[in-house]
């Protein structure tokens, strides 16, 4: 008599070896992005300093700011390094999806743009030790104005991130050209008084430099959101053709962007139906006065982008514990 096996078939079974390493693919691609956002965070800190330090070039409260900048270099640069090793580390696997490949290739872009973000913050560090030795020293009236448009950039840029949204990262290169207006105007200030008075002429080279410095991190901030839209849309938009990306973003959500795991909505920002056709309509007088009457009285050092922003990006540390 014949008794039925008491073993399994093992071929027939679903295998559970598939599991892990699925769970560690997705923990190792979550720990991409969230080594991304860490970097932002600190990113945008030495930034933001550096900004505040050279708007707030005679305030007593912002003197040792640029030193706090000097000190935050070394720290960007480690997790540029730590953030590289890890997309390698994902690359050796050989196996991803189309979407993972675009995060890790994107992911290498950002790093690089943060990291010179990083390297421009020292630089106007440098220029505000050197103006604060200058007697006289006049900041540019719309040195202010123009720091905020940046301020905004890096904002939204550093929200598309977070929240994977499109429709921010293309409000992050229609900003673009508004700061190349701000440097132009300054430039152009500059070079009159310089003119007229010789004694200026070392103080306004600095300025030219700093407005230069700042247009260069709108810049990376562009390159950043170029490569946010190209890692979730999977769309390259560099050297000018994001344009339509604005108007497919417009017909797949008029009524506006909800993050999920968030309080609500990003309010400022979103309203894509609406915010996007007027901001086409804006001529660039109106949208500096948009920029001028969204910034915040800053009484304090702004540490993230979270107290000028507060509806596109949440409120986090920005400094070691």
């Amino acid at each position: 008599m014949t008794t039925p096996s008491s073993t399994t078939d093992l071929s027939s079974t679903p295998s559970t070896t598939a599991w892990p390493s699925k769970l560690t693919d997705a923990v190792m691609y979550d720990t991409l992005v969230n080594y991304l956002v860490s970097m932002a965070r600190t990113v945008e800190g030495a930034m933001n300093r550096a900004l505040d330090a050279i708007v707030s070039l005679d305030s007593p409260r912002t003197a040792a700011l640029p030193s706090e900048v000097f000190l935050m270099e070394p720290r960007i640069n480690e997790m540029e390094i730590v953030i590289d090793e890890h997309a390698i580390r994902l690359l050796r696997q050989g196996s991803f999806t189309d979407d993972e490949l675009r995060l890790i290739v994107a992911a290498l872009k950002i790093t690089n743009d943060l990291e010179r973000i990083g390297d421009i913050a020292v630089n106007l560090a440098q220029r505000v030790i050197s103006l604060r030795e200058m007697p006289g020293a006049q900041v540019p009236e719309e040195l202010a104005p123009m720091a905020s448009a940046v301020r905004a950039m890096v904002s939204k840029s550093l929200g598309a991130l977070i929240f994977r949204n499109v429709d921010m990262a293309t409000h992050v290169l229609e900003s673009d050209d508004l700061v190349d207006q701000y440097r132009d105007r300054i430039f152009e200030q500059l070079l009159q008084r310089m003119t007229l008075d010789t004694q200026v002429v070392s103080p306004g080279l600095q300025f030219v430099l700093a407005t230069r410095h700042l247009e260069r991190i709108a810049d990376h901030a562009t390159n950043i959101a170029e490569d946010i839209i190209f890692w979730v849309r999977g769309l390259d938009v560099r050297h000018g053709r994001g344009l339509a990306v604005g108007a497919q973003a417009g017909t797949e959500d008029a009524a506006g962007v909800t993050t999920e795991g968030t309080d609500g909505a990003v309010e400022g920002v979103v309203e894509v139906g609406t915010v996007k056709a007027a901001s086409s309509r804006r001529t660039p007088n109106m949208l500096a006065d948009t920029v001028e009457e969204a910034a915040d009285d800053e009484a304090s050092v702004t540490n993230n982008s979270h107290v000028l922003h507060s509806g596109v990006t949440p409120d986090c540390e920005t400094e070691r514990a």
